[in-house]
């Protein structure tokens, strides 16, 4: 599954990727998957990985060109923070961040955001030891990519 993904390894990566994407303005997560190692087979046997195992692909599109949409693949995810916008509120990124702080990458919907303060309520977020991301403006438009609807 590693085709196409360019790892973050250094906060010059960081950089480089938020001023790609404009750092996320009037972008919106368009959709999320997690995914882990844990099953229940056939047989009804559990599966359970001991190893950080949480896996998260997240779609970002926005209203600017080159590129317009990109995917982010977090591994080793620590932490997940997601709170819908309620009715008559919009999902519109007007800055995000993406952050590495002792050893944990950290994506968030707000420019001001950092990890470990409290008053940040609402605020989406993801920590995960590793972050990698690739270009897919192909995936503009309503369409899922992630999944099927009815």
């Amino acid at each position: 599954m590693k085709e196409n993904w360019i790892p973050l390894n250094t906060q010059e990566d960081i950089d480089k990727l938020i001023n790609i994407f404009g750092g996320f303005h009037d972008a919106c997560l368009k959709e999320l998957y997690m995914w882990t190692e844990h099953y229940v087979d056939f047989d009804l046997s559990m599966s359970i990985s001991d190893k950080l195992d949480t896996r998260i692909r997240a779609l970002f599109q926005r209203q600017w060109e080159n590129p317009s949409a990109l995917e982010l693949l977090f591994e080793e995810v620590t932490r997940l923070s997601i709170t819908p916008s309620t009715e008559n509120y919009d999902s519109i990124i007007y800055d995000g961040t993406l952050l590495y702080k002792a050893g944990l990458f950290y994506w968030a919907d707000d420019k001001n955001w950092t990890p470990g303060k409290e008053t940040n309520y609402g605020v989406n977020w993801i920590a995960a030891k590793k972050v990698s991301w690739r270009e897919v403006s192909q995936w503009m438009g309503k369409q899922q990519r992630y999944g099927i609807t009815k």
